[in-house]
């Protein structure tokens, strides 16, 4: 059999490959990470930036929990 020459390159491919569980997982925090950001700002005084920062994780947010339902099958 040949003998295959292995590269004395990284193969950042493979490096950034997760499981739907570990995706998932990852999710989670992030989902309990931006919960947390959204509670300050909704505890702040009112301003426009701050409207528009609540929006933006809003969204944000509701994305990431339908990329999680997606993920477990939901």
């Amino acid at each position: 059999m040949d003998r295959i020459e292995q590269l004395p390159l990284d193969d950042w491919n493979d490096q950034d490959l997760l499981t739907r569980d570990e995706a998932a997982e990852r999710l989670r925090q992030e989902i309990q990470v931006v919960t947390g950001e959204l509670a300050q700002l909704r505890g702040a005084a009112p301003d426009r930036t701050t409207a528009a920062g609540v929006e933006l994780l809003d969204r944000r947010l509701t994305a990431m929990k339908a990329a999680l339902s997606e993920l477990d099958g939901g």
